[in-house]
């Protein structure tokens, strides 16, 4: 059995729980089905950095945003760098080189994609402002959330008392195997050891960083599951070798 339940339908996308109640506000992780796509990117690719038919991508993203009545023309992204850098988004479009996206605009969609790294969304309820981060190990141990955070404090008075945050769908802690070079840069608290061999969880390293800001745990919502143990669900870059597709992560204020 996997160490992971997943409650997960064949659906588009799953909203976190913690967001349900918020009727104005979008959030949702994409999964791998509803789509157009050939294998090995089947079905719902939503990422252009693949080698899949543009076409097809451009049609899957259509379909994604189509349930909130949306295009493209609301859509805000980057392509991301696995660095920390933040963008404050007034604008849809495709920037280069963040990897966390900010905005307090109504209409705005900001989106980051995934195939093992982690997906994280924010909402600060009384500012009504929102964040979308793209955290894989480098930006989990450059502390993206915590830097995020901050930013939105700074940019929008952001306080821990009105946040709540998703920590999505991932790699798991069984999976993620690293070496020692990347092991070390991890806390010891969010790294397994056997022997010679280490595995980190992005998931608690990153719930952690929300902890740290002073969010209980009431305020936050992550993931049950597993891009490699529930591969027929999501797309794994490690699992599946590097031939697969991307999901998207996103979160706006309708």
């Amino acid at each position: 059995m996997p160490p992971y339940l997943c409650p997960m339908p064949n659906a588009m996308f799953r909203v976190p729980t913690i967001f349900a109640p918020h009727t104005g506000l979008i959030a949702a992780e994409s999964t791998r089905h509803g789509g157009v796509s050939l294998p090995p990117y089947a079905s719902l690719n939503l990422g252009f950095s693949t080698d899949d038919d543009p076409d097809a991508v451009r049609e899957n993203r259509r379909r994604f945003l189509a349930h909130w009545h949306l295009t493209e023309t609301n859509l805000a992204t980057s392509y991301q760098t696995h660095g920390t850098d933040i963008q404050i988004v007034t604008e849809s479009g495709r920037s280069h080189g963040f990897d966390a996206l900010l905005t307090n605009v109504p209409g705005l969609l900001l989106g980051i994609s995934v195939a093992d790294c982690t997906p994280i969304l924010v909402y600060d309820t009384l500012n009504q402002a929102v964040a979308a981060i793209h955290a894989g190990w480098r930006g989990t141990v450059g502390g993206l959330v915590l830097k995020t955070l901050r930013q939105m404090q700074t940019t929008y008075g952001t306080q821990p008392a009105h946040c709540l945050a998703y920590v999505g769908t991932c790699i798991d802690e069984c999976s993620f195997e690293v070496g020692a070079d990347v092991a070390t840069q991890f806390s010891a608290s969010h790294v397994s050891r056997a022997g010679n061999r280490a595995w980190a969880d992005l998931k608690l390293a990153n719930a952690d960083q929300f902890r740290e800001f002073g969010l209980t745990d009431a305020q936050l919502d992550i993931s049950p599951c597993s891009t490699v143990w529930h591969n027929d669900q999501y797309f794994s870059h490690r699992h599946e070798q590097g031939l697969t597709g991307r999901m998207m992560a996103v979160i706006g204020l309708r």
